[in-house]
């Protein structure tokens, strides 16, 4: 062997576990940190030790756990998987809903129309005003408010009319 060349051999070199264990054997080094020994070693041992370094294996088993559920919900969904609509049914389809919606625009609108004409009717109640020419026991006339606008128009316009007289 060349001399000078090689790094200096310490017979004795510290091994310090993460266990605690600590040992020595033969080294180039003169101290190391270890963080799995064979005192600790789950070959050695029989038991299961996880090594956590900056939290992989809780990002691991969380991983496995949404994997997990995601294979779950999956096989809740194959049994109810809707079947491919061919294009002559998706455009009936979307014929039907417009259709549909276009009804619906409608019976909305009479609802609408409906509504005004049974405001405008029970503004339209006409009372009968007694006159000097009449008789004070005439009682006064009124209109419906089931009737249509017209039908209060009209009877307004009669009761105008005598009351001239």
């Amino acid at each position: 062997m060349k001399s000078g060349i090689h790094p200096t051999y310490h017979p004795k070199a510290k091994v310090k576990c993460a266990c605690g264990a600590t040992f020595e054997f033969g080294s180039t080094a003169e101290a190391y940190s270890v963080d799995v020994c064979s005192k600790c070693h789950p070959f050695y041992t029989g038991k299961q030790k996880l090594v956590d370094i900056a939290g992989r294996v809780d990002k691991f088993v969380a991983r496995q756990k949404a994997f997990e559920v995601k294979q779950a919900e999956e096989k809740t969904r194959a049994g109810t998987k809707k079947k491919k609509e061919s294009v002559e049914e998706k455009m009936t389809r979307k014929a039907q809903e417009k259709e549909d919606a276009k009804e619906a625009e409608k019976v909305e609108k009479e609802a609408k129309k409906k509504e005004e004409a049974k405001k405008k009717a029970e503004k339209l109640i006409v009372k009968k005003e007694p006159s000097s020419a009449e008789p004070s026991s005439a009682e006064a006339t009124e209109v419906p408010a089931t009737e249509a606008p017209e039908k209060a128009e009209k009877a307004k316009k009669k009761t105008a009319k005598k009351g001239k007289k």
